[in-house]
């Protein structure tokens, strides 16, 4: 009785508004019994068919703005199939499981695999009244959950604990819409707490109340008639799989399918037809200029693709209608996201879980991306702001030319392609893998006209043909075999670990041989370095400044160097399949892993690693307030730090060159070859280059020398400690400890730094769990380049 005259109530409420669509839902100011949210407002949503799957998914409509606690605007959260069905007095909201099936038309087989695995309640909804042709439920309680998890991911980046104020939380109906195949749902929810860091203060004025604004979407899933397409190692796309128990015993139990968006020719029996429903992406209108048209023309190189495989226009971008909604799911959407870091952007999808059908792309650009490239163009030209020099529009081309490729980068991702970090073995095949600018020296000039690759690449080509061309599955993978043979390869996010093995496979690289490269790019630097001055800033602009744009010229060549030691312990391979006529992995030439080693060696040698000296004078002590995690540390207080600047450089170089995995692939390639580079002879020329290396009689260059022997020492004294290398290799490492303590001891240098380590060695060996590694000041903020999936 009492919910029966709730419900006369409120239909008679003059305040109520009333949806219809997908599901149709009111709103109304006052109460329902069970809303026990704190509000006084209420949001009643009809339900018509139960046991019938829809898709929720839900957003963070409005963010925080700072990278590093990762809640942008517009991010995608959690998605499912869902379904409601009636328990007694309650509607249940269910996620079935979908990671194991029986894809069949026996039902009871069907069941007997629902039945052995577990599926989600989401939420129970008591059962306001019946209607024609269903029942009334309060949507109000299931819509003011933090279901993006703020308070979560706050505490988890040590930003403090906090929980919903209730009573500063509430509807937000100007995002609350229906249409037909879904509706949008709206929350402002406040987070009441204590706060603990610093990264919230940063972008909220009262870090006691934190508010966001979290959206709700159900969709409608899509029609019959979707083409699923099988996974193939290599064509590039990403995968998703779930286990078919209805597959015959000779089968593989695993399926896996690629994502993609549904895309049927008009005339499949002509060359080039244009598409039933082409694939249209919206770029956000609060994108300016010259953004703007720069992610217009940079997605549009996709159409290329698209061209190659016979659609004409199937691919199209456009400019987001002013009444469009960024979140709804009937627009694919590119996002020009603010933050108060530069951090990464994303390309990330809604697709139907049963099938793989990309339902909605969605892409977040960062916008700070342009303005650090237009830093790095900045530092790395010549006097641009001499009085007869300028050069500002030659730097604004190179950071729009970047901004081009990562629109065309994003929107791949959410087309359903993963990354290729191969790609520039292939002289930049692929938009999706991570491109470092490419600078030219040109006598004493270095250029950036050429900086990033434009249009779409021929591995992207080859990719779409895979996940959208016509032609049977064994058709499609004969293309991809003789991809392979034409020297194309596909190294995505698990081939470019730190201890990472492949030759081909890295980020922010150039060039089809890392160490030819790596010795390029130390010659480009160095020009760089000794270029370097007054001139590269503008009037008016506080010399400390300087610092800022100097961070990326001295630590220029730190992913090429990533590559490069991959060489090292390195191997040639892919993911290879039976019958695809390559060669599936070989170790690399000792001469390759040794031409690597040195020119890696070199890279950390004291006239590689100083500063000019004449350079310094541009580095005047700096307030600690005007800095951040993008510049230099060190030990002297607000003064410049010319050493601990080195020892940032050489501290990253060794941890990725003396990695657990590499020291372990060494000794195991020299175990079963002879022949090949091991661990020993590998300590050996590192030693060779740095302890046993000869006083430098410029003073600089000793301190130099001296820390990247105090690191080196570290670092082996660490790995020798470690459960993640073998005993043998253990016993290589300490035998090396003891022959350096044995070599400074029989020579004429009784030196102060000679003695340190002498007896830094012994008190290892006496009391190895006692020695405490010297801080070193963390490496600048470098990754992403001029700014997970994905992250990017």
């Amino acid at each position: 009785m009492k919910n029966t005259l709730f419900l006369i109530l409120f239909s008679l409420s003059i305040s109520a508004q009333q949806y219809n669509g997908l599901f149709n839902f009111t709103y109304s100011e006052k109460g329902s019994p069970y809303n026990e949210t704190g509000t006084t407002e209420s949001l009643i949503l009809e339900v018509n068919d139960l046991e019938s799957n829809f898709l929720y998914v839900n957003y963070l409509s409005q963010g925080l703005g700072n990278n590093d606690l990762g809640l942008d605007r517009g991010k995608i959260g959690s998605q499912q199939i869902v379904y409601f069905q009636k328990a007694g007095n309650k509607l249940l909201l269910i996620q079935p499981n979908l990671k194991f099936r029986a894809t069949t038309k026996n039902q009871l087989e069907k069941a007997s695999v629902e039945q052995a695995f577990g599926k989600s309640v989401l939420f129970g909804f008591p059962i306001l009244g019946k209607t024609e042709k269903g029942y009334e439920i309060d949507l109000t309680p299931f819509l003011m959950q933090d279901v993006f998890n703020v308070a979560g991911q706050l505490q988890k980046s040590k930003q403090g604990n906090y929980s919903i104020n209730k009573q500063r939380s509430a509807l937000n109906l100007e995002r609350t819409k229906a249409f037909p195949k879904n509706v949008e749902f709206e929350t402002l929810i406040t987070l009441q707490g204590k706060p603990t860091g610093t990264k919230l203060k940063s972008v909220v004025p009262n870090t006691h109340y934190v508010t966001t604004y979290q959206h709700h979407s159900f969709i409608a899933l899509p029609e019959p008639g979707y083409e699923t397409r099988a996974y193939h190692p290599n064509c590039g796309s990403w995968d998703f799989s779930y286990y078919d128990y209805a597959t015959p015993i000779e089968e593989n139990i695993k399926k896996q399918l690629i994502e993609r968006h549904r895309l049927v020719k008009k005339n499949p029996e002509e060359a080039i037809s244009e598409a039933v429903e082409p694939i249209i992406y919206y770029l956000d209108n609060g994108t300016p200029e010259p953004v703007r048209s720069a992610l217009l023309e940079g997605g549009a190189w996709w159409n290329q693709a698209f061209e190659s495989i016979g659609y004409k226009d199937a691919f199209q971008i456009k400019i987001l209608p002013d009444d469009a909604d960024p979140l709804d799911v009937r627009y694919n959407v590119i996002q020009w996201v603010h933050r108060s870091t530069r951090g990464w952007s994303y390309g990330a999808s809604i697709t139907d879980p049963r099938t793989g059908e990309i339902i909605k792309g969605h892409v977040s650009l960062g916008s700070l991306r342009i303005r650090h490239d237009y830093m790095i163009a900045k530092a790395i030209s010549n006097k641009p702001y001499a009085s007869t020099n300028n050069k500002e529009q030659e730097m604004l081309n190179m950071a729009v030319a970047r901004i081009r490729q990562l629109s065309a980068h994003e929107i791949g991702h959410t087309l359903g392609f993963q990354h290729n970090f191969a790609a520039s073995v292939n002289d930049k095949a692929s938009v999706m893998d991570y491109p470092h600018p490419t600078f030219e020296l040109r006598g004493d000039e270095i250029t950036y006209n050429a900086a990033y690759a434009t249009g779409i690449g021929k591995w992207d080509k080859i990719a779409t043909a895979f996940a959208y061309g016509t032609g049977s599955h064994s058709e499609r993978v004969s293309s991809l075999n003789k991809a392979l043979k034409d020297g194309f390869k596909n190294m995505s996010d698990s081939d470019v670990i730190p201890g990472g093995v492949s030759s081909t496979g890295h980020r922010w690289d150039n060039g089809a041989d890392a160490t030819a490269e790596l010795e390029r790019i130390l010659t480009v630097r160095q020009v760089a370095m000794h270029q370097f001055s007054i001139d590269n800033i503008d009037e008016g602009e506080a010399i400390n400044t300087l610092e800022d744009l100097f961070v990326p010229i001295y630590f220029m060549h730190r992913y090429q160097i990533e590559a490069a030691v991959k060489s090292v312990a390195g191997m040639d391979y892919h993911r290879a399949t039976k019958g695809d006529g390559g060669k599936a992995a070989s170790i690399l030439p000792k001469n390759q892993q040794l031409s690597a080693l040195n020119v890696i060696l070199k890279s950390i040698s004291p006239k590689e690693l100083a500063i000019p000296i004449t350079q310094l004078p541009l580095f005047p002590p700096r307030p600690s307030a005007t800095k951040s995690n993008e510049n230099f540390k060190g030990t002297t207080g607000i003064a410049f730090d010319a050493i601990s600047a080195t020892t940032m450089n050489v501290s990253h170089t060794l941890k990725l060159l003396l990695h657990p995995q590499r020291v372990s692939r060494l000794y195991q390639q020299h175990v079963l070859d002879n022949e090949q580079l091991g661990l020993e002879e590998t300590l050996d020329t590192i030693l060779v280059n740095s302890i046993y290396t000869a006083m430098h009689k410029d003073s600089y260059y000793q301190s130099i020398q001296q820390n990247t022997s105090y690191i080196i020492l570290d670092l082996l004294m660490g790995l020798s400690q470690s459960d993640k290398i073998l005993p043998q290799v253990k016993s290589i490492i300490d035998h090396k400890l003891k022959e350096v303590q044995n070599q400074l001891a029989k020579t004429k240098n009784k030196s102060v730094f000679s003695l340190a380590i002498q007896e830094r060695i012994a008190n290892y060996f006496e009391h190895p769990n006692a020695i405490k590694s010297y801080k070193i000041p963390d490496i600048p903020m470098g990754s992403p380049i001029g700014s997970y999936c994905d992250t990017y």
